[in-house]
């Protein structure tokens, strides 16, 4: 109840009384006395309808601005990660308190597969999403994650969408050098790498096409008994759970890359830094470990990646229309930054 209806209610009691004994008093002493009353009975009731109010006052979420990250950093050791995940996965108790539900797991796969593989390897657990990225020989290429309730449909409709805005994007690059006027340096040197992105965003477009392997983990629910049949895959490198993870919206998951085999780092680049365009879509060129935590700091930035929350469905395929791909340019997945284009 609220405090403004409280104070309603004891105007309503207690106010009739008050005026009717003030009513039945004939003298001024004795009327004096009892408005006087009347006045520490309401300042009293004032008073602790205020303590009560401040006292029932809803907490609300608790959880608002806290964010749980699972996986790796840039410079952790890949090895040590293993090892701890696979620990915390042994000891992990079949009643532990998200059991009931199933327990929420990153899984990284040990090499990037095609969609079709993933029915194998993750077909019997819920699916919430997947990370890919094409992985190009000395090139850096965008992270992207598919919410993929359906394995591998989703996955194969969620490739499409990415082909179609990395066609878009490579496009646009090209628009952008045949636009630079000049035969100087820094003309050059701009068309340059405005080539450059087309390039790479054209080798993406046609490997997501083709339902490319460029799967290299995904997140995925279910209960600890399952979760440890899933870590004894061929195609699995680790499965690490995460009991303390309850909402998606405010997780981020950070899965190191197959190639990633001894410490975490950006892969190297050979090739010329792509030009920033001016669209909404910046040239999304990564340079770091599967969507990883903030790997700014090294000379080439971060992937920019935002975790979605998707429900986690049930192993069954439904018939709900396949999510869209969900990519974000103002992130780098541990802590927020603009986005650049990586050298």
């Amino acid at each position: 109840m609220r405090a403004g209806n409280l104070l309603r209610q004891l105007d309503q009691r207690l106010l009739p009384p008050l005026t009717r004994a003030v009513a039945r008093l004939g003298d001024r002493s004795a009327r004096s006395g009892v408005l006087s009353w009347a006045a520490v009975l309401s300042a009293a009731a004032v008073l602790g309808t205020a303590v009560w109010a401040v006292d029932d006052t809803p907490v609300g979420d608790r959880t608002v601005g806290e964010v749980t990250r699972v996986g790796v950093a840039d410079g952790d050791s890949v090895p040590g990660y293993l090892r701890s995940a696979a620990a915390d996965l042994a000891a992990l108790p079949a009643s532990a308190p998200a059991a009931e539900d199933g327990t929420y797991a990153l899984v990284t796969l040990d090499a990037y597969l095609p969609p079709q593989r993933l029915a194998t390897v993750l077909g019997d657990v819920g699916v919430s999403t997947v990370f890919g990225r094409v992985p190009l020989p000395g090139r850096q290429t965008e992270i992207v994650k598919i919410p993929a309730l359906r394995v591998p449909d989703d996955v194969v409709a969620g490739m499409e969408q990415v082909a179609a805005r990395k066609e878009t994007e490579a496009a646009d690059y090209r628009a952008r050098a045949a636009a630079v006027d000049g035969d100087g340096v820094g003309e050059r040197e701009l068309r340059e790498q405005y080539a450059s992105g087309a390039e790479v965003a054209a080798a993406e477009a046609a490997a997501y096409r083709t339902g490319c392997a460029c799967v290299y983990a995904a997140v995925v629910r279910a209960t600890p008994v399952a979760l440890r049949g899933v870590a004894a895959r061929p195609d699995v490198r680790a499965v690490d759970p995460a009991p303390e993870v309850y909402r998606l919206d405010r997780t981020v998951f950070t899965p190191p890359l197959p190639e990633q085999r001894d410490v975490v780092r950006p892969p190297a680049d050979t090739g010329p830094s792509p030009a920033p365009t001016q669209s909404e879509r910046p040239a999304p060129m990564i340079s770091a470990p599967a969507p990883s935590a903030p790997v700014g700091e090294s000379s080439e930035p971060a992937p920019v990646v935002t975790i979605p929350s998707p429900e986690t469905s049930k192993p069954e395929p439904t018939e709900s229309a396949p999510p869209s791909v969900t990519t974000s340019p103002d992130a780098t997945l541990a802590e927020p930054s603009p986005p650049s284009p990586s050298s």
